[in-house]
């Protein structure tokens, strides 16, 4: 595999990528066949991520896969090129909307085009429901592909608006904000010792003009992809590797049958206490970004096996987590007093499904229930293999160059940059989401719309905050004492300025984790002005960042992350929306321009995403396993037709 290809095709704002699976082939035959099942049950409810994303998503995608399959015509010509560029989009996004900043696609293709292809199409294979016509279905459909005033954001962060309203993931139906709020003050029970995540597997609508939930389960919404999930679910508890972990798969079942959160919670904790295995798995309903209110999760899946040499670094950072815990620069009242379970590993992804796929984040913590966090533990994942990837695939792109301030700090980042991007991402998810804790009697969504972006800049706090540490020098984790310096210049550039070349002009940001970048960078060179910390300086007409001190721009910091963790622990709303609307929404357009301008000069895609390798098993005459192949040949278009007709399943 030495000429193993990372970059494949670049469509619209996305450069396709390849990861590889290092070692897969010195696994055993058991946990290679565990592997492929829980890669099955991680592709099976693809459907569901689309449909969570908005409520006319699968709809359009089979309605345009029919066309793209059927097309007569030149397939040369620009308006079915365009056609494909933008079905590639709703494969990458799960739907309609950028899967980044939410917005609404603008087809580059006419309705007449698209009404003229649907003639070549087979009837058998439009997305046409009981009694409608095609042209019933374009009068249905259209309007949402085509004008951009219906449904133009999946997940609306304004504030002052109703958020659920304006938002188009398919979460909610004919309720406001209020009365979902409201709905759910009602269930919650601030002294239950086991408290559920509220809402995390429904669907809310009215039924006779009353709020009420419908359940993602297996006999309820969704029932058809969840039976297919389970069906694979049981074949992997077949092969498990350790009792442990039958029963946290068992346990899952479980859950996906009766719909139950207290299930859910029980899972949760089985999957926490099972670290034995070398094989391990995410699948279900999880993260709560694609809710503007914080509550629904997406459905995802993602399957790994250990990165055994990677994982010696981060099981350094979880066996000293009480050492980083009483140490943090918050209040003790915020503290944990007893950090429980933090295990750590770095992990090779085999296969990405749901809101995982393709774009996927390179570190995990979970559990996100805080209670579990603090009386279980959290298991906290890097994923070594699709950073890797990155890396690889970046090499010679010209970035720095045409961003970074002057040489000493570009070779700075060329000799640490890529080592301290892992160690932060270690230190975010191993600490930084498993630290503080919530003072009694404070609802876990208090902060609502903006719980997300505090939670992540409270983790990256953490994180930047003891990159610097002489602990990490002490315990082997920095190989120089000034190679903190990279990830500080490198976080502090992007939150402020490259991250924007992610956003359209003229709009603003709205994702969760750009809004904690851009919160910290941010407020960090406006709190240091008066001493001049961090600086702007324009040279040629090109804006760039410098920092005039790495030490004081550490105690701003620990000065934030000691106000963060007060506003998590004490649910302070006020000071959340007020924090968030001040320094991560807005930007500055002539800031913008300019990056805009300097980044479409160096020809690169803002976005990447992977393209899954194909396992297959390989059987002997009596249908027996006896491995599994792995092949990276598979096309993204190949790729998605198939996912389309073997895992298409509402």
């Amino acid at each position: 595999m030495e000429n193993f290809k990372y970059n494949d095709e670049r469509f619209a704002d996305i450069q396709m990528l390849r990861y590889r699976l290092n070692g897969f082939e010195q696994l055993t035959l058991k946990r290679k066949k565990l592997v492929y099942y829980l890669s099955q049950a991680a592709l099976c409810g693809r459907d569901i991520t689309f449909d969570q994303f908005g409520k006319y998503n699968l709809r359009i995608r089979k309605m345009l896969e029919a066309v793209y399959k059927g097309f007569q015509g030149d397939r040369e010509c620009d308006a079915f090129k365009a056609l494909a560029v933008y079905l590639k989009r709703v494969w990458f996004s799960s739907g309609i909307y950028h899967h980044y900043g939410c917005e609404k696609f603008v087809p580059e293709f006419t309705e007449q085009f698209l009404r003229e292809a649907l003639h070549d199409a087979d009837i058998k294979e439009l997305p046409l429901e009981e009694g409608q016509t095609i042209e019933d279905m374009c009068n249905e459909l259209f309007p949402v592909i085509f004008n951009p005033e219906i449904l133009p954001m999946r997940v609306n962060q304004a504030d002052g608006e109703d958020l659920v309203r304006t938002s188009a993931c398919n979460y909610y139906d004919g309720v406001t904000q209020k009365e979902v709020e409201e709905y759910y003050n009602v269930l919650k029970d601030m002294d239950d010792e086991e408290p559920v995540s509220y809402g995390l597997n429904t669907h809310v609508s009215k039924v006779d003009g009353k709020v009420a939930e419908i359940v993602w389960k297996e006999d309820g919404m969704y029932g058809d992809a969840i039976r297919q999930i389970t069906f694979w679910l049981e074949k992997a508890a077949a092969v498990a590797e350790n009792n442990r972990q039958r029963s946290v798969i068992e346990t899952l079942v479980r859950y996906y049958r009766t719909g139950d959160l207290r299930e859910f919670n029980k899972f949760c904790i089985e999957w926490v206490g099972e670290n034995d295995a070398h094989v391990d798995f995410i699948n279900g309903f999880i993260e709560v970004y694609g809710d503007p209110l914080g509550m629904k999760g997406s459905w995802e899946g993602l399957v790994e096996y250990r990165d055994v040499e990677g994982s010696r670094r981060t099981q350094t950072i979880s066996g000293n987590a009480q050492w980083f815990e009483d140490h943090s620069p918050v209040d003790p009242r915020f503290r944990k007093p007893h950090v429980k379970g933090v295990t750590a590993n770095v992990i090779c992804a085999a296969m990405l499904g749901g809101d995982e796929y393709p774009a996927t984040a390179i570190g995990i913590n979970l559990p996100n229930a805080d209670w579990i966090r603090a009386r279980y533990g959290s298991k906290s994942i890097t994923i070594s293999n699709i950073t890797s990837a990155y890396n690889e695939a970046s090499r010679g792109s010209g970035f720095k160059e045409e961003f970074v301030v002057d040489r000493e700090t570009m070779e700075l980042i060329d000799r640490y940059g890529g080592y301290c991007d892992d160690l932060h991402t270690d230190l975010h998810e191993c600490l930084g989401h498993g630290s503080g804790r919530l003072l009694d009697g404070v609802d876990p969504d208090s902060l609502k719309a903006y719980g997300s972006t505090i939670e992540e800049a409270r983790a990256d706090l953490f994180a930047l905050y003891y990159m610097a540490d002489e602990k990490m020098l002490q315990l082997g984790l920095l190989p120089d004492k000034n190679a903190y310096k990279s990830q500080y210049y490198t976080y502090i550039m992007n939150g402020a300025m490259t991250q924007l070349v992610r956003i359209k002009q003229g709009a603003r940001i709205e994702e969760a984790h750009m809004r904690n970048r851009a919160l910290i960078a941010n407020w960090c060179y406006d709190k240091g002005h008066d001493e001049n910390v961090i600086e702007k300086v324009v040279r040629g007409g090109k804006t760039f960042i410098r920092i005039n001190s790495y030490d004081k721009l550490r105690a701003l910091f620990a000065k934030l992350l000691a106000e963060i963790q007060r506003i998590k622990s004490e649910g302070d709303y006020d000071t959340a929306r007020a924090l968030v609307e001040r320094y991560a929404v807005n930007i500055d357009p002539e800031l913008h321009t300019e990056v805009l301008e300097r980044y479409k000069r160096l020809d690169l895609a803002p976005y990447k995403g992977f393209i899954n390798p194909v396992l297959t098993p390989v059987v002997d005459g009596n249908g027996e396993i006896t491995d599994i192949s792995v092949d990276y040949t598979e096309t993204y278009e190949e790729q998605m037709m198939r996912y389309g007709r073997e895992f298409g399943f509402l």
